[in-house]
C-alpha cells in the first residue's frame, strides 16, 4: 500500500501495518512514541528504533532515501531466493524541504525476527564452551551461502548478523544488506577481499564489547575471527570441489550427494565430465544450495523450520513411523506417517505449553529439546521414558527457568 502527503511518503508490503500512526514528522532519534520498544540489537552506523504492533516488532533505519529504496529491493530479493536475511517490510521518503529530491531521509523497516538472539548476549551468557564454535559455524555458513549466489555483502560482522537457536547449533540471518550487491559470480579476490573486512570488524567488535564489559575477557576476538576464515574456506572447499574417480567407481556419484545433503545442502545439478572413453569422470555439484532437510520436513508436515531442527524432527518422524509399522504390521507411506505424527505427536506436546511459556522457546526448537530432555531422563531412570513424563518435567524443572527470547528486549550495546 502506498500513502502519500507532506512530508512524507511511506510504501508497505502487504500483511503487514500501514505505519501512518507514526510520527514522521519528528526525526526518527527524537522520538517518544507509545509503539517505541527496545529491543537487543547489534552495533550500527545509523539510527535504528523498534516499534511493536500487537505481537509483531519492526526494526526502523534511518538512512538516505536512495540508500532505503536500495536496501528494500535488496532484501526482497534476498528473500525470494530464500536467503537468510530480515524481511523488508517497508520504506518511508521523508522530505526535508520542497524540491530536495536526492536529499531527502529515508527509512527503512524491516520486521524483527522472531526468537532471534544477537552474537553479543549468546558470548555473555554461560551456554557452554561450544557457543563460541557455534556463532562462527552459523556464520561461515551464511557467508558461504551468499556467496554462492553471488552475493558481495561488503560489511560482514558480527553486529550485521542474528542468530536463531537450530537444534542446539545457531542459524545465522543477515540484517544489514546496505552495502550488499548481486552479481552473476563473486571471484576469488571478492571473496577474500569479504572475507578480509569480516576479520576486521569481527577482531574491532569484540575488542569494543569487551572494553565496555559486554562480552567476557576469556572470549579471544582474533582467534575467533581467524576460525570464521578457516571454516569458511574449509566449507567452501567442501561445496564447490572438483572430485576425479574411475569411471567404474560411480558409486561415489551418491555417496558425494548424500554428504552434501548430511551437511544441509541440495544438489539441483550435477556436471560430469569423461575425459576418454574408461578413463577418468570429473564430478562438480551445480548449483548447491542449503535447506535440504527443510524442504522434505515441509514436503511432508507443511511445518516451516530451521536446518538441523528439520533433521531432528525427520529422524523422529522416521522413528514413529517404524513403530507404528512394527505394531500395526502394514506399511506406512511416508505422507501419511508424517501427518499421523503432527496429529498424534508435535501438535498435542506444543500445544501443552502453558501460554506464558511460549516466549521461551519457538515451537520446533522446544520440540527438540524436550526430546533431549527425554533421552536424558530415560538415561538417567535407565527405562524408556514417555512424552507425557518428559512433558511434564519439562515444563516443571526446564522450561520456567529459560529467559524469554522471542522478542529479546534486552538493552543493546
Amino acid at each position: 500500500m502506498t500513502s502519500t502527503g507532506p512530508p512524507f511518503t511511506i510504501l508497505t508490503r502487504g500483511g503487514h501495518p500501514d505505519f501512518v500512526d507514526l510520527p514522521w514528522d519528528v526525526p526518527l532519534a527524537e522520538w517518544d512514541h507509545p509503539r517505541l520498544v527496545r529491543m537487543a540489537h547489534g552495533i550500527s552506523r545509523h539510527v535504528v528504533r523498534f516499534v511493536r504492533y500487537d505481537d509483531r516488532v519492526y526494526a526502523l533505519k534511518a538512512t538516505g532515501r536512495h540508500g532505503a529504496e536500495r536496501e528494500f529491493r535488496v532484501l526482497r530479493a534476498l528473500e525470494e531466493d530464500d536467503l537468510p536475511a530480515v524481511e523488508a517490510a517497508g520504506r518511508v521518503t521523508i522530505q526535508v524541504r520542497e524540491g530536495a529530491g536526492e536529499d531527502d531521509d529515508g527509512v527503512l523497516i524491516t520486521r524483527y525476527l522472531d526468537f532471534s538472539l544477537p552474537y553479543w548476549y549468546l558470548l555473555a551468557r554461560d551456554e557452554g564452551p561450544d557457543i563460541t564454535h557455534k556463532l562462527i559455524d552459523a556464520a561461515a555458513v551464511l557467508l558461504v551461502r551468499l556467496h554462492l549466489d553471488g552475493v558481495y555483502w561488503g560489511d560482514c560482522s558480527l553486529s550485521n548478523v542474528l542468530f536463531r537457536r537450530d537444534a542446539g547449533a545457531l542459524m545465522a540471518y543477515m540484517v544489514d544488506a546496505e552495502t550488499s550487491e548481486r552479481r552473476p559470480s563473486l571471484s576469488d579476490g571478492m571473496r577474500q577481499r569479504e572475507l578480509d573486512i569480516a576479520w576486521e570488524n569481527i577482531v574491532g567488535g569484540l575488542l569494543d564489547l569487551q572494553a565496555a564489559g559486554r562480552v567476557p575477557e576469556t572470549v579471544d576476538p582474533v582467534e575467533i575471527a581467524d576460525t570464521l576464515r578457516e571454516r569458511y574456506d574449509s566449507l567452501w572447499s567442501e561445496l564447490t570441489r572438483v572430485d576425479e574417480f574411475e569411471e567404474a567407481e560411480r558409486w561415489r556419484i551418491d555417496q558425494r550427494i548424500r554428504h552434501l545433503n548430511e551437511l544441509g545442502f541440495d544438489v539441483d545439478e550435477l556436471t560430469i565430465d569423461l575425459a576418454a572413453p574408461g578413463s577418468t569422470l570429473r564430478l562438480q555439484p551445480v548449483l548447491v544450495d542449503e535447506g535440504h532437510h527443510a524442504r522434505e520436513l515441509r514436503r511432508r508436515t507443511g511445518l516451516e523450520v530451521q536446518e538441523n531442527q528439520a533433521r531432528r524432527l525427520l529422524a523422529d518422524i522416521a522413528n514413529f513411523r517404524a513403530r507404528r509399522q512394527q505394531d500395526t504390521g502394514r506399511e506406512i507411506a511416508e505422507g501419511l506417517a508424517g501427518a499421523m505424527w503432527m496429529a498424534e505427536v508435535f501438535e498435542p506436546l506444543v500445544d501443552a505449553v502453558p501460554a506464558e511459556l511460549r516466549s521461551r522457546l519457538e515451537a520446533p526448537e522446544f520440540f527438540h529439546q524436550l526430546l533431549e530432555h527425554r533421552y536424558l531422563m530415560s538415561e538417567r531412570e535407565q527405562r524408556e521414558v514417555t512424552n507425557p513424563e518428559a512433558l511434564a518435567d519439562y515444563l516443571t524443572h526446564v522450561l520456567p527457568h529459560r529467559p524469554a527470547e522471542r522478542n529479546l528486549t534486552t538493552e543493546g550495546p
